[in-house]
């Protein structure tokens, strides 16, 4: 390859084409003709993978895992492997990008059907494929002016006072995972989720307040746009991971070299979420990466760290609800208000003794309720502590759980995408 062409190659995608094409040279260099020869191994430069956009790179450490049994437990170690998070929790600008490709994919196939908006291919599936770079450019469709559109996509849209919104029951997000039931994964399955987050949710959650402005406006206004989204379903946060996943996909398969390689995109497992709210290495460490106070003026301590401080008190940390995502001071491996402002779904199933039986190597604890199990099977592991949690929540091992079904004011979540163990400088070839 000329250099040409290598510069052009590099100008793709930066932050993913460089981790993947990193890891695929790594396994490049063990294809040879003869089979009885291995490459030394060379360590990594850069100590860590670059991230995809938004990202952080976590590298692969053990933690202490306790139990929620009994507080006072030695717990046990486990290990997990590398993976990256978002340095923020995934923000209204970010969901509401996922709220109008959904809503775009249901205009285009549902009711449009206008030849102008698909490409001249059919899926193995027998459907005919949406021509993305031709919707975006009008995107969003249910907000459009022409009267035409309008009038055919009139069942989209309901009337919330003087505003249109979006029909929940209508925009719908379809997609397929491996359904576990706890004792071992059999089948997959297809699940089509109402995407739209309960926008009246702070009302609900706090009835007796007045907050009618943060219904009418929280998810909505661009003035809310980098604050961490709420009112989402543990079944809404996971279909927009899937989402994620397959938009990162689609923005790299230019790079055919790439062609087939899988993203996996999730929510994280609860000990995932614990080892990057520690932001630490090795169970020795202390938590020292996360400021919860800065200096002010005469020095007075202030707070850093968004929670409710006693009765009544919410306002001393500079905000009376959520702030923006990208508040005060990151944890040590570059990760935004993993205790406090809201608190954040995971992937788990909650059970108060699962320290028991996960695996001390990369652990979760997956269980997919049917419609007719009890809310007991449907209770899902919530961590972090949010703006209205005293400080105790805010413990990086505090476990809490919330009904898959139920959304709040107070919980939000943030992905995490599978990465690779590259070679370190501890495992390179040496001589004897």
């Amino acid at each position: 390859m000329n250099k040409k062409n290598l510069r052009h190659r590099l100008s793709q995608p930066r932050t993913i084409v460089i981790a993947l094409l990193t890891s695929l040279i790594v396994v490049a260099a063990c294809k040879s003709n003869n089979f009885y020869s291995a490459p030394k191994v060379s360590a990594f430069r850069g100590g860590k993978l670059p991230a995809p956009p938004g990202m952080v790179y976590v590298p692969s450490g053990t933690i202490l895992y306790k139990s929620s049994l009994d507080s006072g437990n030695v717990g046990k170690n486990i290990s997990l492997s590398a993976f990256f998070i978002d340095e923020t929790e995934v923000t209204n600008k970010q969901y509401r990008q996922f709220v109008n490709w959904v809503a775009d994919s249901v205009a285009v196939t549902d009711y449009l059907n206008d030849d102008q908006y698909f490409l001249d291919i059919v899926g193995e599936d027998g459907q005919r494929r949406i021509d993305w770079k031709r919707v975006k450019r009008v995107s969003p469709l249910w907000k459009s002016n022409d009267p035409s559109i309008q009038e055919r996509l009139a069942p989209m849209v309901i009337m919330k006072g003087a505003r249109r919104a979006l029909n929940e029951e209508i925009v719908k997000y379809r997609f397929s995972y491996l359904k576990s039931n706890g004792r071992e994964e059999t089948e997959y399955v297809t699940d089509t989720v109402p995407v739209m987050p309960i926008e009246d949710i702070w009302s609900k959650d706090f009835p007796n307040a007045q907050l009618a402005s943060m219904d009418a406006n929280y998810f909505t206004h661009e003035s809310f746009d980098y604050y961490p989204v709420v009112g989402v379903t543990w079944k809404q946060a996971r279909a927009y991971t899937d989402w994620r996943g397959k938009e990162l996909m689609a923005s790299i398969m230019k790079n055919s070299y790439l062609s087939g390689y899988h993203l996996t995109f999730s929510l994280p497992t609860e000990a995932q979420w614990q080892y990057a709210a520690e932001g630490k290495l090795d169970p020795r460490d202390t938590i020292s990466g996360t400021r919860l106070t800065i200096d002010g003026k005469e020095g007075k301590k202030k707070l850093a760290v968004n929670y409710k401080q006693g009765e009544g008190t919410y306002s001393q940390d500079g905000a009376t609800f959520t702030v923006p995502a990208k508040s005060y001071t990151p944890n040590a491996f570059g990760i935004y208000n993993m205790a406090g402002n809201v608190a954040e779904w995971t992937l788990d199933a909650y059970s108060p003794s699962a320290i028991a039986f996960v695996n001390d190597l990369n652990p979760v604890l997956l269980y997919d309720a049917n419609e007719s199990d009890s809310d007991a099977l449907k209770r899902k592991v919530v961590r972090g502590g949010s703006w209205k949690d005293n400080g105790e929540q805010l413990n990086s091992e505090t476990r809490n759980y919330v009904v898959e079904y139920e959304p709040h004011s107070y919980i939000g979540f943030r992905c995490v995408m599978s990465a690779f163990e590259m070679p370190t400088d501890q495992s390179k070839t040496r001589r004897y």
